[in-house]
């Protein structure tokens, strides 16, 4: 069954009559998909993704389409294919799992440009997810598919080498003709010309977040307002190397896009309020154990140590008893279950 999703609210549910939905944090759980494999069950979990223009516009031959194919989830968006902040697409690729298949019914319905269309597979890739456009020749779990994608690099990379040869030849043109270098309508402060450069310098900006998104947005969402700024700041940087790490003035730019774009609710930049001292370190360790509840108590001291945080003795150097005994007071707090 294909369910419809508004642009600002995207969540991957559960196909199952027995158990409830909770509203604020779905699990998924897919039911083998037994359409178009020779062998059943097929392992793969295919991830549909149906996109209209208009509201005139109606989504329901691709959800067809798709649904034939296997997918045993579908989420629909209304956006413009031009516009690369689109919140239900952004959300599905949040939440796409290693082994998932994002599927098309055209590639047009991803992405109207190659770059973007890269982009978009390049970040699947990131995470061991794969692609399949039904109507075109590319499915990224196959060689031929791989190959396709390889080819259209190829043609992107040679496009835009061709386009920066126009650039240079027609400034040089320009310039042997008397004529100035430069956007005529940014030269005279055009509010229009003005405005679509801020725009196009968003949106570059909002590119780059979604690159790094899953290093941040996760703790950003579980932890704000409940935990300080500072220490959300720690957890965050805790397992990254020295070069990808934040800042805070960084991370609240960031978090402030992602508010105002709607990826974020406005609650996580509310003030956090106050806890006991004595509070602090069982809320960093919950923390740390709720991001990912199989990770070893010696792992909790490594990330301990890397951010820097002393023992409640004023040391440096974790032991797993302490950072079991922090658990078990987080348990006693109702900060961990």
């Amino acid at each position: 069954m294909s369910r419809h999703y508004p642009a600002q609210e995207l969540r991957l549910v559960e196909f199952s009559w027995e158990n409830p939905i909770d509203a604020t944090f779905a699990k998924r759980s897919f039911t083998p998909d037994t359409h178009n494999c020779k062998k059943a069950p097929c392992p793969v979990p295919l991830i549909g993704y149906a996109r209209i223009s208009t509201e005139d516009q109606t989504a329901l031959p691709q959800v067809q389409e798709l649904r034939i194919a296997g997918c045993v989830e579908i989420a629909e968006e209304q956006a413009s294919g031009g516009s690369r902040t689109r919140p239900v697409l952004a959300r599905v690729l949040d939440q796409l799992r290693a082994g998932d298949t994002l599927v098309v019914v055209r590639i047009d319905r991803l992405a109207r440009s190659l770059s973007h269309l890269l982009e978009i597979i390049e970040r699947l890739e990131a995470k061991g997810a794969h692609f399949r456009s039904l109507q075109d020749p590319i499915d990224t779990a196959s060689p031929q598919g791989k190959f396709t994608l390889q080819v259209l690099g190829a043609a992107a990379e040679f496009e835009r080498a061709l386009i920066r040869e126009r650039t240079k030849a027609g400034l040089a043109s320009a310039r042997t003709k008397g004529r100035i270098d430069g956007n005529p309508g940014l030269r005279a402060r055009d509010p229009a010309a003005l405005r679509k450069v801020q725009l196009a310098r968003e949106d570059g900006y909002m590119e780059r977040l979604n690159e790094t998104a899953q290093d941040w947005v996760p703790h950003v969402r579980r932890l704000r307002p409940d935990m300080a700024w500072e220490d959300v700041l720690r957890i965050v940087n805790g397992p990254l190397p020295r070069e990808r790490q934040w800042t805070q003035s960084r991370l609240l730019r960031a978090v402030n896009a992602y508010v105002r774009d709607g990826f974020l609710p406005e609650t996580v930049l509310g003030r956090a309020g106050r806890r006991e001292t004595d509070d602090r370190l069982p809320a960093i360790v919950a923390a740390i154990k709720g991001a990912d509840p199989e990770i070893t108590l010696q792992a909790i001291c490594n990330r301990l140590e890397a951010m820097r945080e002393r023992t409640p003795r004023g040391r440096t150097s974790w032991q797993p008893s302490s950072v079991k005994m922090l658990l078990e007071r987080a348990v006693r707090l109702g900060l961990l279950t």
